[in-house]
């Protein structure tokens, strides 16, 4: 009997053996217990370590496997938990990473390629997730590839940038020259998201694009216009300041430009208090005459203004005007928006802001809270920043510094609520905001489209609370004719918005109110800190 069975008997603990062992052992039945392997042995089998105990269940098999080459014993898979988790098998390349609704609104499966977009640009907008056309798109970009001007007119949040953006990029690739177009908007944010898209879409490329727009540096800005960068993206008001004070050098690649766009065409082209219109008449000037350039007009609300491109006396030989409307017949905000009201004492209008930012339903969403007045959001900022919330402001009455930041700011969502006037109502693409409020109701319906309109993008959902007091019912109904559907009044599971208000809010809000008007009134920033230049605010 081995050694290693008999001890076990005894009740002594067995030594620790290796296969050299149990080998040796099956051949000398009669050799003590305590034969230690030569070094020879260790040589040639192994560690004592490293080597396992021969089954010894039975003697008889012991000494069968003593002629036989010893096999090693590989060790059991051992089941560990790993960080990496395992990619389903489903994700192998469809385009459900984009959300349903978002699918829901292209309404024909086709490609970029079938309307005869270049490759790099079929792969540079699959590299940002932009890999079917939408309805604005699919319309207009083989007609402006085509060579005829354009009249957009789609919903907002539909993709009218890169309407016009791919076919001016194709055109450039095959002939880059500069100033191969100019891209006019009202805005200095959206100026300034054109100019971030064009930079996307055009990776591929070496495009030297360039951002004209007031609060930045002119001299640097004529500088650049005098290298005739590829795109021009400004704001009206700053290139006519260029166009009359920089000097031909400047200005003179403007007038080799075979591209003009005009985005959010109808705020460009209205008239009235505050017009655009006569800075963007300098700007045309100073370009191609209409024969020998394509100009594109975009917007969500196609105006008169705007299809007074069509009447225009056309060159013999040039195409007629392309005109495209996609889902603006019935329905002039997205359907994916839920459309709500709630009914307020305008005594009391900022505490109700304040119920509704701190439900169960909108503690987490990202917020856009609109006013009419520039010191209407710079009051709000301060109040809602001393009741806690994480807030930043975009108007007019900031440097431009400060309305980058600031933007930036709510875009990381280091800050959950941004209060902003009609400077942020148009085209500014967020998709993570889930809520809009309309503090103040506008004037002009078509405002009342452009504010709710910075959520339910491309397809998502989103919502819109109104804050109506007792005159402001024919607002209601002139916005409600405008959009073509009625509002529903505000509600929300487990929630009593105006016993919150009676309960929670009449004295907190109201003390945190005159504190943040004795603020403003020193002439305090949201932080606390001295500083001049707030004139305007108090306009």
């Amino acid at each position: 009997m081995p050694s290693s069975v008999s001890k076990s008997k005894t009740g002594q603990k067995p030594s620790r053996r290796t296969r050299s062992d149990s080998n040796s052992d099956s051949d000398n039945d009669s050799a003590p217990s305590q034969r230690s392997t030569s070094p020879v042995d260790l040589e040639q089998n192994g560690s004592r370590k490293r080597r396992r105990l021969s089954p010894t269940g039975s003697g008889s098999g012991s000494d069968s496997d003593s002629d036989s080459v010893p096999r090693p014993v590989l060790p059991a898979p051992i089941s560990t938990l790993s960080r990496i988790k395992a990619r389903p098998s489903q994700a192998v390349h469809n385009d459900n990473n984009i959300p349903s609704t978002i699918q829901a609104s292209i309404k024909e499966k086709t490609s970029f390629a079938a309307i005869d977009v270049d490759p790099w640009l079929v792969a540079s907008l699959s590299n940002m997730a932009i890999k079917n056309p939408t309805g604005i798109q699919q319309g207009c970009i083989p007609e402006i590839l085509k060579g005829r001007d354009c009249i957009g007119g789609s919903r907002t949040g539909s993709g009218k940038t890169v309407a016009f953006a791919v076919p001016i990029l194709q055109q450039w690739a095959r002939d880059p020259v500069g100033i191969f177009a100019v891209v006019l908007t009202p805005t200095r944010e959206l100026a300034l998201q054109i100019f971030e898209q064009f930079k996307a879409i055009s990776a591929p490329q070496s495009l030297k694009p360039v951002l004209v727009t007031g609060g930045g540096d002119m001299r640097a800005q004529a500088i650049d216009l005098s290298k005739r960068p590829h795109v021009v993206i400004a704001t009206p008001g700053r290139l006519a300041d260029h166009i009359r004070t920089s000097g031909e050098d400047t200005i003179c690649g403007l007038r080799r430009a075979r591209f003009i766009v005009l985005d959010e065409a109808d705020r460009l082209l209205a008239s009235g208090k505050g017009s655009m219109l006569p800075d963007v008449e300098t700007c045309l000037s100073a370009l191609p005459p209409a024969a020998k350039r394509q100009t594109c007009l975009f917007t969500a609300t196609v105006t008169p203004e705007v299809r007074a491109l069509k009447d225009m006396p056309r060159t013999p030989g040039k195409p007629p005007v392309f005109i495209c409307e996609v889902d603006t017949e019935d329905l002039a905000i997205p359907p994916t928006l839920t459309q709500t009201y709630q009914l307020v004492n305008v005594v009391h209008k900022e505490k109700y802001l304040h119920v509704l930012l701190s439900t169960p339903l909108n503690l987490d969403k990202s917020v856009v809270i609109f006013a009419n007045r520039t010191s209407t959001a710079n009051l709000l900022e301060h109040m809602l920043r001393l009741l806690d919330h994480r807030v930043t402001s975009l108007h007019s009455a900031l440097h431009h510094t400060e309305r980058i930041n600031n933007l930036a700011r709510f875009r990381a969502r280091a800050a959950r609520i941004l209060v902003a006037t009609d400077v942020a109502a148009r085209g500014l693409d967020i998709p993570d905001v889930g809520l809009v409020i309309n503090y103040d109701l506008p004037r002009d319906p078509d405002d009342y489209i452009h504010r709710v309109g910075r959520t339910a993008r491309a397809g998502r959902e989103g919502t819109s609370i109104s804050l109506v007091g007792q005159r402001d019912v024919a607002l209601v109904q002139a916005i409600e004719d405008r959009v073509g559907k009625k509002m529903d009044e505000y509600k929300e599971e487990g929630v009593s918005v105006e016993t919150r208000v009676v309960r929670d809010a009449l004295n907190v809000v109201g003390d945190k109110k005159r504190e943040a008007l004795l603020s403003i009134e020193e002439g305090r920033d949201v932080k606390g800190k001295r500083r001049r230049g707030l004139e305007k605010i108090n306009r």
